[in-house]
């Protein structure tokens, strides 16, 4: 009898081990504004929030190119192009937490209601954001789409005023993420709809636990998730500002991922056997947006000498290490519209003096320079290109100010158009070159606040549009060279770099794969020998 139980007790000792989900520590550089995600624009708020949480209609393949299914097994079309038919993946739990719990799976009422309270002012949720739905407007889909309805339950159908080639792919994005309307319902009713922003309630991989400001966000593995539980459990992210104390815990093994690596740390890890760099290209732009509503800014001629004046070369040699590639405009040379032989502006302080004096301005002005305190992807040392590009305006008479604000805060602010010189990046969320020109161009994006430029230009608006519009692609590309040409003879922006995508593991994670857009996915990693 002895015997025969052994092979039972071995059995029973060693399933738990078996069963056993490691904990996945990522390090990360600030905290999130929130986790309802349709009201904000940063992309630490999106990892934090549409990566982990939630789920959209359609997600998007950055390696074949594609956008693929999500809550939507299939979409259909019409030969307009004005008319979309999703259909939804049967099944579908929302989480269930000690807040929360679910009496239904997802239907056509939660993508009406995730659409509806966005779009539709007469919704009672629509006037509970009181940041508003900057990617929503800023994309224009209140012009563009004209009706939303469910044929039923598993089916959902959007109709457009006008064809539109970037509606599949805008839909991979966060700000589309699908709510759960019963929840929803619950929060509005018990007057507590701040909840949805600080207890969210999604369909993702990750549950929400917790979250410290500054400190920790904590999640737990779905256990219903619909394409299958992830194998980390629980997900941790550790808000460490500084890139040399992110190091730190990634080589101590208090963190198995660190995001925003300084390009000195990626040469460092090289020399480390438990780290590896991981890198890809990614799908974003730094930059200094002017803001030209602020004399003496809305002047081109202003901004021409701001460009000129800059020494792009040694910021991106000084901030990137050799991390990036010089930028000169707002499109990475990976987009497909990407106009290759725009002039630029190359470093010449004598031409940005005459510039400024023809302006009205030979005593040079007073301005200020926005920042974060922390580095990121996109500006790996704040301070350190501020202050260079300080020391090159001063050159050209011009004395500006360096203010450096919290992440949130900068973000806020800058969308309400406060700042004059503001260090920025953006990340497309998707492969279509539209992705950058709507939501940091358009007239509808200076209102939702994402267009950091604040310049609203017809000419400008009309390229962007009729881009949208047609589905030829070298028509599309023209449209794109043509705005190119005219954001940057604006100088809306001084164009810094494009950045690689470098993400720092321990040599014992698995399946992870940094993202061009920036975006997280941490459903397929595993970590263990």
């Amino acid at each position: 009898m002895r015997l025969a139980l052994l092979p039972l007790l071995f059995a029973s000792l060693c399933a738990p081990v078996l069963a056993q989900a490691a904990p996945l520590s990522v390090c990360t550089e600030a905290s999130p504004e929130g986790f309802d995600v349709v009201q904000y624009n940063s992309l630490t708020t999106t990892n934090a929030s549409a990566d982990v949480l939630m789920n959209s209609l359609v997600g998007y393949d950055a390696t074949a190119g594609k956008v693929i299914p999500s809550l939507a097994d299939s979409w259909q079309v019409s030969a307009d192009g004005l008319t979309y038919t999703f259909k939804l993946h049967p099944g579908v739990k929302f989480h269930t937490t000690a807040w929360f719990k679910p009496s239904r799976a997802l239907s056509a009422e939660d993508v009406l209601f995730s659409f509806q309270r966005m779009l539709d002012p007469a919704n009672p949720w629509h006037k509970v954001n009181k940041s508003g739905f900057p990617h929503a407007q800023s994309m224009q889909l209140p012009s563009l789409i004209k009706q939303i309805d469910a044929p039923d339950p598993l089916t959902m159908r959007f109709t457009l005023n006008h064809p539109d080639s970037t509606f599949l792919a805008t839909l991979t994005m966060g700000f589309a993420s699908i709510y759960s309307a019963e929840y929803a319902d619950q929060l509005l009713k018990a007057g507590k709809t701040d909840q949805l922003n600080s207890q969210p309630i999604g369909t993702g991989p990750f549950e929400f636990v917790r979250f410290q400001k500054d400190a920790v966000v904590r999640y737990k593995a779905n256990p219903d998730y619909f394409q299958g539980k992830p194998s980390v459990d629980p997900l941790i992210f550790a808000i460490v500002p500084d890139a040399n104390v992110r190091l730190q815990k990634l080589k101590a093994g208090e963190c198995q991922i660190a995001l925003s690596p300084k390009p000195m740390d990626v040469v460092a890890a090289a020399d480390d056997s438990k780290l590896k760099a991981i890198k890809t290209d990614a799908f974003m732009t730094a930059f200094v947006a002017i803001n030209s509503q602020h004399p003496p800014l809305d002047k081109p001629e202003v901004r021409q000498a701001i460009n000129l004046a800059f020494d792009k070369a040694s910021y991106l040699k000084a901030v990137f290490e050799g991390s990036a590639q010089p930028a000169n405009g707002p499109y990475p040379p990976n987009t497909w519209s990407y106009a290759k032989d725009l002039p630029g502006y190359a470093y010449d302080p004598a031409k940005a003096r005459d510039l400024l004096a023809k302006a009205g301005f030979k005593d040079g002005f007073s301005t200020t320079i926005w920042t974060r305190p922390s580095g990121s992807l996109l500006n790996p040392n704040p301070s350190l290109g501020a202050q260079m590009l300080q020391a090159d305006l001063a050159k050209i008479g011009v004395k500006a100010e360096i203010r450096v604000i919290e992440w949130g805060e900068l973000i806020g602010r800058a969308k309400a158009g406060e700042h004059d010189l503001l260090f920025m990046g953006w990340s497309g969320d998707n492969g279509d070159p539209d992705n950058f020109l709507t939501p940091q161009f358009s007239c509808a994006a200076v209102k939702s606040g994402t267009n950091f430029a604040r310049y609203c230009n017809p000419e400008l608006d009309k390229l962007i549009n009729d881009g949208k519009a047609s589905s030829d692609q070298a028509k599309r590309s023209k449209l794109y060279h043509q705005a190119q040409a005219l954001i940057q003879q604006q100088a809306l922006w001084v164009p810094l770099a494009h950045p690689s995508a470098t993400v720092l593991t321990r040599t014992d994670v698995k399946g992870y794969s940094p993202s061009p857009f920036g975006r997280q996915d941490f459903t397929k990693v595993t970590v263990g020998p």
